[in-house]
């Protein structure tokens, strides 16, 4: 499954709820305002494996030079659109948070 999250309103609770779910055959980009987890939850995105986030929506946020990307390195890759849709692709369903 691939899971999008285009919002930066999560609480801890409900964020770590969602990433308990997830298996290895699953990935999540954040996207939009979902790319401010990193700020907001990097230790919770932590725990997540297959990691990517949008480089557009880093580079609007002026968050490319951001601390917890570096952080987050391990678990979170920088992709483009073009990428993303090879996501869309690999993984199936997908569920828009």
């Amino acid at each position: 499954m691939l899971y999008t999250i285009s919002n930066a309103q999560y609480s801890t609770t409900e964020l770590q709820r969602y990433v308990a779910q997830l298996t290895e055959q699953d990935a999540v980009v954040l996207w939009g305002n979902g790319v401010l987890l990193m700020v907001k939850q990097a230790e919770v995105l932590q725990q997540i494996q297959n990691g990517y986030i949008m480089q557009d929506d880093l580079t609007a946020r002026h968050l490319q030079q951001h601390p917890n990307l570096r952080l987050l390195r391990n678990h979170f890759q920088p992709i483009d659109m073009a990428q993303f849709v090879s996501l869309t692709e690999q993984y199936s369903p997908q569920l828009a948070l």
